[in-house]
C-alpha cells in the first residue's frame, strides 16, 4: 500500500480534497507512518547492526577469547581429561546458555547499554556501573596481552626465531635448548634435569620471555623502566582498536567478518600440522583420557562452572551492549544458543591444537606431557613458542599462532571498548554527544592507553596478573547474581516473560524460566562459594606477592561491587516517599521510560496514552502537517499488538 492512499472505510479529508499519492516520498523515521504498518525495525538515532550475521560474529568474537586457547585445555587435562567434559557441558546447559540469553534479551528489549537498561529497576543501576568498572579493568590489561602478541608477531618475521637457541646475550648457563647438541644426548640431559629436583631446566623461550621481552624486575614495587618495544606495540593495538570502532558498530560489524572467522582458519592449519607430528597422539590422549574418579570431586565442578561463566563474558556488560544494537524483533533466543555452543566447541577444538604440539614436544624431550603443559602467559609465550621451534619453517607457524592470538584478543577488546563508549553516550543521551561519539571513543582509547603504560614496565607482568586474578574474579559472580535477582524477583519474572513474548512473539521456554528463577542463581552462588573456598594468594612462578599488593587486588575487586550499594543508597535517598518502605518501592519500580526504545514497538502496557501533551513525544509525522489538530486526531495512529501503526477506525 503506497503512502498517502486511503483504506476502504476510511474517511477522506474533511475538506473533500483528495490525498496526493507520492511514491517518491521518503518513509518516515523508523517506519512510523500514520495509517501504515511499521516498515522498519531500526533505530535511526542510535544505529543498528548492518545485518544479523554481524551481531553473531561480533558476539562470537567477544565470547571466544584468549582463555579458550590458554586456559580451557589446561583445566581439561588437570581435571580428568574427557571426564571434565561432562560437568563442563552440564554447566553450559544450566548456567551458561540461560545467562547468555538473559543478558541478550535484556539489552535488546530496551535498546540501551549496561546503564540505560536499569530503568527496569533504577535502584540497581549500580550493577551497570559495576559492569563498567569491570570492563575498564579488563580492557586495560587485555590490550597489554594483545600488545605482547603483536611484539612476538613482529619478531617472528625472521629466518630463525630468537628463542630457538641459548647462544644469545640474555641467556644464562642454565639454559638448555631443545635444538642444542645432538638429539639423543639432549634428550638424556633434559630428562635428567627434569627428574633432578635441585636443578630445573631453563628453556631459551623462557629466558627470552623473562630476561629479554619483559626484562623482569625482582618485585612488583620495583617498576623499573618502560619497555619501549612493548609500549610501541601497545600504541599499535590501541590504534587498531580505535580505527575498527571509529564508527561504532557500523565499522566494527564489518571488521568481525575477518577477526571472528580467521582464527578458525589458523586453528585448523595448526591442528592439521599438529596431528601429523610424532607424539601428537600421546598429547591428545593426555588431554582427553577420562579419569572418572574425578567426577565426584567438587573442585572439578567448580572449575567447570567458573570456566563457563568467565568464558562467555557474563556480567561484563558487553553482551547487553552488543544486543542493544539489534533490531527489536531479532530472535536473540536462537543467537544465544548458537554463540554459546560455538564458544564451548572452540575451547574443545583449541585443546586438540595445543596438546598435539605439546605431545610432540614431550616426545622430543623424552618426558611426560605434564612436564611441558602450562596455561596462561606461560603457555602462549613460553611453552607453545618453544614447541614451534621444532617445526620446519618455524617462523611461519609462529606468525600464524600469534596472529591468531591477536585476532582472538581484538574480538573481545572491541566489545569492551564499545561497552564503555555506549554506556557514556546512552547516559548523556543528547544529540550533541551522539554526533560526537567518535571523539568519545578516541577519549576512552587514549585513557586506556595511558593507564596501560605501567603494565609495560619491568614489573608490568606482576600487575597484569594481579588485575587478571582480582579485578575480574568474584566481583563478576556477585554482579551476575544481583542482576538475576533484580530482574526475576524485583522487576518480576511474569513481567519479564511478557516483555520477551512481546519482543520475540513467544515466551521464553519453560526450561529457561526455571533456570532464571532457581537453577542459574543457585549455580552462581555455588561459584561464589567455590571461589572463596579455593582462594589462594596469587604468585607468579616462584615470586610470592606481598601483602600490600594483594590488598590492592582486593580493592580492585571491591571497587566494582561497591558501586551497587552506594548507588542503591543514593537512589533511595533521592526517591519520593514519607517512609523508608515507600522510598524503597519507588526506587525499585520500573521508571516511566522503561520499555522498547522506538514508539512503534511500545504496544500493550507500554502504549502511550494519546493526548495533546503526549502526542508530541511520538516519532510520528502526519502526511499533511498543515491541517488542523482535529484532522490529526481523527487519523492519529494507534499502536497495535504487533507494534505496527494503524488508524483508529481501521480493523485490518
Amino acid at each position: 500500500m503506497k503512502l498517502g492512499t486511503r483504506r476502504a472505510g476510511q474517511p477522506g479529508p474533511p475538506d473533500g480534497s483528495r490525498r496526493q499519492t507520492s511514491p517518491s516520498r521518503p518513509p518516515q523515521q523508523n517506519g512510523a507512518v500514520p495509517g501504515e504498518r511499521g516498515k522498519q525495525d531500526k533505530s535511526v538515532k542510535r544505529g543498528n547492526w548492518g545485518n544479523q550475521i554481524e551481531f553473531v560474529l561480533t558476539s562470537v568474537g567477544y565470547a571466544v577469547g584468549l582463555g579458550n586457547v590458554w586456559r580451557f585445555p589446561y583445566l581439561c587435562y588437570r581435571n580428568g581429561g574427557g571426564a571434565f567434559m561432562f560437568p563442563y557441558f552440564i554447566m553450559l546447559v544450566f548456567c551458561g546458555i540461560p545467562l547468555f540469553f538473559m543478558e541478550l534479551s535484556f539489552g535488546q528489549f530496551a535498546s540501551q547499554g549496561c546503564l540505560g537498561v536499569w530503568r527496569v529497576s533504577p535502584m540497581f543501576k549500580g550493577v551497570g556501573y559495576g559492569m563498567m568498572v569491570v570492563s575498564t579493568y579488563i580492557g586495560i590489561y587485555y590490550n597489554v596481552v594483545i600488545c605482547i602478541a603483536f611484539y612476538y608477531f613482529f619478531v617472528s618475521m625472521t629466518r630463525v626465531l630468537p628463542w630457538t637457541y641459548c647462544s644469545n646475550t640474555w641467556n644464562t648457563p642454565d639454559c638448555v635448548g631443545v635444538l642444542d647438541g645432538n638429539v639423543s644426548s639432549r634428550a638424556a640431559l633434559n630428562l635428567t634435569r627434569f627428574l633432578n629436583t635441585t636443578q630445573k631446566r631453563t628453556s631459551p623461550s623462557e629466558e627470552y620471555w623473562r630476561r629479554y621481552v619483559l626484562d623482569l624486575s625482582d618485585d612488583i614495587g620495583n617498576l623499573g623502566e618502560v619497555r619501549l618495544p612493548l609500549l610501541g606495540c601497545l600504541g599499535v593495538s590501541w590504534v587498531v582498536v580505535f580505527l575498527c570502532l571509529i564508527k561504532g558498530v557500523k565499522s566494527s560489524g564489518k571488521v568481525v567478518y575477518f577477526t571472528a572467522t580467521f582464527p578458525y582458519v589458523v586453528l585448523t592449519i595448526l591442528f592439521v600440522r599438529g596431528i601429523t607430528l610424532e607424539g601428537a597422539l600421546t598429547g591428545i590422549m593426555y588431554y582427553l583420557t577420562p579419569q572418572w574418579d574425578k567426577i565426584l570431586d567438587a573442585k572439578v565442578w567448580g572449575d567447570a562452572a567458573s570456566q563457563i561463566f568467565y568464558s562467555l563474558g557474563c556480567a561484563w556488560g558487553g553482551l547487553i551492549t552488543m544486543a542493544s544494537y539489534n533490531k527489536f524483533h531479532n530472535n536473540c533466543y536462537r543467537d544465544s544458543i548458537i554463540i554459546s555452543i560455538t564458544n564451548c566447541a572452540t575451547s574443545v577444538y583449541a585443546g586438540f591444537v595445543i596438546f598435539s604440539i605439546l605431545g610432540f614436544m614431550a616426545n622430543h624431550l623424552g618426558v611426560d606431557v605434564s612436564k611441558v603443559a602450562d596455561h596462561g602467559p606461560g603457555l602462549a609465550f613460553v611453552a607453545y613458542p618453544e614447541a614451534l621451534t621444532l617445526l620446519p619453517i618455524s617462523p611461519l607457524w609462529s606468525i600464524l599462532f600469534f596472529f591468531m592470538l591477536i585476532l582472538l584478543g581484538l574480538g573481545t577488546q572491541f566489545c569492551l571498548l564499545e561497552t564503555l563508549v555506549t554506556a557514556i553516550v546512552d547516559e548523556v543521551g543528547n544529540e550533541w554527544i551522539i554526533r560526537r561519539k567518535t571523539f568519545v571513543t578516541l577519549g576512552v582509547a587514549v585513557v586506556g592507553f595511558l593507564l596501560g603504560v605501567p603494565l609495560t614496565t619491568q614489573a608490568g607482568i606482576y600487575w597484569l596478573l594481579l588485575m587478571d586474578n582480582y579485578a575480574a574474579s568474584f566481583s563478576l559472580v556477585v554482579i551476575s547474581c544481583i542482576m538475576c535477582v533484580a530482574i526475576m524477583y524485583i522487576y518480576g519474572h511474569r513481567s519479564y516473560f511478557k516483555d520477551i513474548e512481546m519482543m520475540l512473539g513467544f515466551p521464553p521456554p519453560l526450561f529457561f524460566q526455571i533456570c532464571w528463577r532457581f537453577i542459574s542463581p543457585a549455580i552462581i552462588f555455588f561459584i561464589l562459594v567455590f571461589t572463596v573456598i579455593q582462594y589462594r594468594p596469587i604468585s607468579y612462578n616462584d615470586y610470592i606477592y606481598p601483602t600490600w599488593a594483594i590488598s590492592i587486588g582486593f580493592l580492585m575487586a571491591l571497587s566494582s561491587v561497591i558501586c551497587i550499594p552506594i548507588y542503591a543508597i543514593y537512589k533511595v535517598c533521592r526517591s519520593e516517599g514519607d517512609t523508608l518502605l515507600e522510598r524503597l518501592k519507588n526506587a525499585t519500580k520500573a521508571s516511566k521510560d522503561w520499555g522498547p526504545a522506538l514508539p512503534e514497538h511500545r504496544s500493550g502496557r507500554y502504549a502511550p496514552a494519546f493526548s495533546p501533551s503526549t502526542e508530541s513525544h511520538l516519532e510520528v509525522q502526519p502526511l499533511q502537517p498543515e491541517k488542523g489538530r482535529s484532522e490529526a486526531a481523527a487519523a492519529s495512529p494507534v499502536q497495535g499488538s504487533n507494534g505496527s501503526a494503524h488508524s483508529q477506525d481501521s480493523r485490518l
